[in-house]
């Protein structure tokens, strides 16, 4: 298991559509990739899981990365997370 924390600099925070990407780009990988913001715990694969966290640029994100391939997904989920998904 692998971690990381990273800020959210997207300024709308994220929202419907980079909450898509960043589900998108967790199933990508076969492990599996949760997670937190303050007390919320979540599944990254989850778009529901994911808006339902309500992240605001600002907030910073814990990655918790567990299976074969969690060092390529926690690197490229934090390389995500910080280029703004997109915005």
């Amino acid at each position: 298991m692998v971690s990381e924390k990273v800020t959210v600099v997207n300024p709308s925070g994220l929202h419907l559509r980079p909450a898509g990407i960043f589900c998108n780009k967790a199933m990508e990988y076969r492990c599996q990739i949760q997670f937190t913001v303050g007390h919320t715990t979540g599944n990254a694969k989850s778009v529901l899981s994911v808006l339902g966290a309500c992240i605001k640029c600002g907030d910073e994100l814990t990655i918790i990365c567990s299976g074969p391939d969690e060092e390529e997904a926690l690197a490229a989920m934090t390389d995500l997370v910080a280029s703004g998904i997109g915005d």
